[in-house]
Order: structure tokens, then C-alpha cells, then sequence
């Protein structure tokens, strides 16, 4: 059996890290193993770049900008988890779940950015609407999210467990308050908006795990709907997909003690999402892994598809 190769630039950081935990059982992809001493070897680098046929970079944008520098090999294609190329041109963006357009993309990608994991939620969400032309591309929108400390990469988990900050971080606390995330180029271009939400992150004292939501006025949009109408568009829109699943409408009756915990897809790949409100206004709201369908989970997905597997495989 011929094994795809596959090699992790980039391989002591938090996505790395998950990403060959995802593939370490695998038979069909064989991992390519830089030295610890030469991972920043740039010639080392340069050597198992070429070897790839698909390599991950899991790295600042800087280095992951050079690293597709090094590369030769015309059959060796890119997944770059940084936000160095989330909006270049020539680079395709991995949610394949957005439209058969976007899967068709990522199939014959040489170059993929995996989106970030408050995008992935705010695109998934947003993009039909604006798309079907329910929401007008000129909505003012804004979202809230609230994420795990995982997120920030290994110096905000140092940050975060160190024990001198046990009580200074106990309190979950915005963040980005210059309101210039550097996700919202990404949410913007992909949503299909004209202009960047208002987006106000929260991070909180609790490792991995996210959730972010929308607020929608009713007699804002283009095409009038009520929250359960909004439901049961998401659930056409997105019928058939592995890991985008949308609640029920009613699913609030069911939530514990009437609150939406974030870590409820930790582990999995899985996208949830949830539509609250009524006739006048609406929250919808996607909860998703940060580390899963929010990083590596998708970047293997975006593997799987860009080498014809079944999407799903080694993904739970």
C-alpha cells in the first residue's frame, strides 16, 4: 500500500502536536520526523518540505511564509495553519462545508490556508446568510465569542497555569479591545461582508473548547425570518454534512440549566450549531472545538480531501 507523506513543520507547537496525534495510527500516510535538534535547520527543513506530498506548517506567519519559500517540488502541496495567507491570493481557504464550490477548491489545492477557529464559527454562520442574501452584505455585524486559553499557543497556556497568575486570571476577561483582532480580515473576506464585524473575544480559565455567536436583527435583513426559520434554513443548508450538525430550534429547553457550555464538542471535529430567539431578533451561535474543527481537526479534514480519502478518516 502506497502511503501519502506527510511532514508537520512546525511539530513541538499546540496544532502540530494534535495534528500527529490525529495521524500517529494512521496506515495510509507516512509521517516524515525532523530531528529536535534540526527542526530549525533551514536546509533540514527545505530537505523533508520537498519529500511531502502534503505538508502542515504550524508556525508563526513569518516562518510559515518562508517555508513555502523552500519549496521545489511542484507535487508538494501546503496546509498553513498560521494566518499568513488566510487572505492572499492563489491560496484557497479550507471550510469545505461553506458550498460544493469550496469542496471543489480544496480537492485540487496546491496552496490551502486553514481558517482560524473564531473565523470558522463566524463563516459558518454568516456566509449562507449573506450568501442566500437573507443578511445584506452591508449588515453592521458583531459577534461574541468566548474560548479556552488553549487558543493563544503554548506561551498563553504557560501564561495561564503559571501559578502566579492563579488569581489574576480567574475572571473570564475580553480582549483585542483596539477592536483590530487579527482574524477579522478573515472574517470579513470570507463571510462575504463589506466591512469586519464588531468582534469582541472573551478568553476564560478552562483549557479548550469555544463558542461564538451572532446577533441578528429581524428587520435588518433582506429576506424577513423568524429564529426557527433561520434554524430550519441551517439545517437544509448544511443537511448531509459530517461535521456541522444544527440543533433543533427548541434545543434550549434541553440545554443544562439553560446555559450553552462551550466545551460541548471538545475532542471531535464537530461544529455545532444553535438558533435562539423569536420574530424580532435572533442569536445564532456555533460551539466547535478550538483545537478541532477550529485547527487541526480541520486541517486533517482539508488533508483527507485534498488526497480523495473519505473526509471523516481519523476524525471523530
Amino acid at each position: 500500500m502506497t502511503k501519502f507523506k506527510i511532514f508537520v513543520d512546525g511539530q513541538e507547537g499546540t496544532t502540530g502536536l494534535e495534528i500527529n496525534e490525529r495521524l500517529q495510527n494512521r496506515n495510509d500516510v507516512e509521517i516524515l520526523k525532523i530531528s529536535q535538534d534540526k527542526r530549525k535547520d533551514i536546509d533540514e527543513r527545505k530537505k523533508y518540505i520537498n519529500q511531502a506530498d502534503i505538508v502542515f506548517l504550524c508556525l508563526p506567519d513569518d516562518a510559515a511564509k518562508e517555508s513555502v519559500s523552500l519549496i521545489e517540488n511542484p507535487s508538494t502541496r501546503v496546509i498553513d495553519a498560521s494566518t499568513a495567507h488566510r487572505v492572499a491570493d492563489g491560496w484557497v481557504y479550507g471550510i469545505p462545508e461553506l458550498s460544493d464550490n469550496h469542496r471543489k477548491n480544496i480537492e485540487n489545492a496546491k496552496r490551502l490556508s486553514n481558517p482560524g477557529c473564531f473565523p470558522t464559527g463566524f463563516n459558518i454562520l454568516m456566509y449562507p446568510l449573506v450568501s442566500e442574501n437573507i443578511v445584506p452584505k452591508d449588515y453592521p455585524a458583531t459577534c461574541h465569542s468566548i474560548t479556552g486559553y488553549s487558543g493563544g499557543g503554548r506561551r498563553l497556556i504557560e501564561t495561564f497555569e503559571s501559578d502566579e497568575n492563579k488569581e489574576k486570571l480567574n475572571s473570564p476577561s475580553f480582549y483585542a479591545l483596539g477592536l483590530r483582532h487579527k482574524h477579522l480580515p478573515e472574517m470579513q473576506k470570507h463571510s462575504g461582508l463589506f466591512n469586519p464585524p464588531i468582534f469582541t473575544p472573551i478568553i476564560s480559565k478552562y483549557y479548550r473548547g469555544m463558542t461564538v455567536a451572532i446577533p441578528i436583527y429581524v428587520d435588518k435583513l433582506n429576506i424577513k425570518k423568524t429564529a426557527e426559520e433561520i434554524s430550519l434554513f441551517y439545517k437544509n443548508y448544511y443537511h448531509g454534512q459530517n461535521f456541522v450538525k444544527v440543533k433543533d430550534f427548541n434545543i434550549q429547553n434541553e440545554l443544562e440549566w439553560g446555559y450553552l457550555n462551550a466545551e460541548g464538542c471538545n475532542y471531535t471535529n464537530n461544529l455545532e450549531i444553535f438558533v435562539f430567539g423569536d420574530d424580532r431578533q435572533i442569536l445564532v451561535a456555533a460551539r466547535l472545538d478550538n483545537l478541532g474543527k477550529g485547527a487541526s481537526g480541520a486541517a486533517v479534514q482539508n488533508m483527507n480531501i485534498m488526497l480523495g480519502l473519505d473526509e471523516t478518516t481519523g476524525l471523530i
